[in-house]
C-alpha cells in the first residue's frame, strides 16, 4: 500500500529519504486545503478548484536537487514535471475528493489547469477538478480526506472555501475534522497493515465543504 501511495506526490528517492528519517507512523504528509466551487451561469456546479499547501518538511524533500535559492525562486516551469507526477497519480486515490449532490454521489474528470508554487519553503499544488457532468442541486457536499490517513488534510483557517459564479442565494460552509476538537493520532504502520483492504480509517478525518442553494 505504501509503495502505491508514494506515487502521489514526489519521486521515490525523496519519499524514501523522508521515511528513513521519520518514525513509521501515520500520517506522513500534512496538507492545508483551500477550495473553490465553480458554477456555470445556469446555477450548476461544474468544478472544484483546489489549492493544497504541503508541510515544510515534505516540501523540502520534494524539491531536493532543485536550486531553491536561485534568484526569483522556483518557477512553475521548474516545477512542471513534479506537478505532472502529482496530478497523474491523484486518480488512483479518487483525487482525495468525494462529492454528493442532494445525497447522490458525484464523479470527477481528471484534473486540469494544474501547477505548483514554491514560496517561503513550501509547495502549493493548484488544480481544477471538473465534475463529469454539471451538478444542479439544493445541497452539494464536497469531502476532502485520505482513507488511509497517509496524508493529513486540514482546512485553511482563513477562508477555506469560496464560491465562483454561484447564484447569489447560495451559501457555503466549511467544517474541518479538527473543528470538533479531535486530535490526529500517531498510528503505526503495522496498524494499517492489519486493516482489511476495504477499510476507510481516514473517513473519521473528513473535511466537508457544503453549499446550499434555495
Amino acid at each position: 500500500m505504501l509503495t502505491t501511495l508514494l506515487r502521489f506526490v514526489v519521486p521515490a528517492f525523496a519519499v524514501l529519504a523522508l521515511l528513513a528519517s521519520e518514525a513509521r507512523a501515520h500520517p506522513h504528509v500534512w496538507v492545508v486545503v483551500r477550495s473553490e466551487i465553480v458554477y456555470a451561469p445556469d446555477g450548476s456546479a461544474t468544478a472544484v478548484r483546489h489549492r493544497w499547501t504541503f508541510d515544510e518538511m515534505f516540501s523540502t524533500f520534494a524539491t531536493q536537487g532543485m536550486d531553491t535559492k536561485k534568484a526569483g525562486g522556483l518557477t512553475r516551469e521548474d516545477l512542471a514535471p513534479l506537478a505532472e507526477v502529482n496530478v497523474t497519480s491523484l486518480k488512483d486515490f479518487e483525487f482525495f475528493t468525494f462529492a454528493k449532490a442532494d445525497g447522490k454521489e458525484s464523479k470527477f474528470l481528471p484534473p486540469k489547469d494544474y501547477w505548483l508554487d514554491h514560496k517561503d519553503g513550501v509547495l502549493t499544488l493548484n488544480f481544477t477538478l471538473p465534475f463529469d457532468k454539471p451538478q444542479k442541486s439544493k445541497k452539494l457536499d464536497v469531502d476532502v480526506y485520505d482513507a488511509s490517513f497517509f496524508v493529513d488534510f486540514g482546512l485553511n483557517k482563513d477562508g477555506p472555501a469560496t464560491l465562483a459564479g454561484a447564484p447569489a442565494a447560495c451559501k457555503v460552509n466549511a467544517q474541518g475534522w479538527r473543528d470538533s476538537g479531535k486530535e490526529a493520532p500517531q498510528v503505526s504502520e503495522s496498524f494499517f497493515e492489519g486493516l482489511a483492504a476495504n477499510s476507510n480509517f481516514g473517513q473519521q478525518f473528513v473535511n466537508r465543504i457544503s453549499v446550499t442553494c434555495p
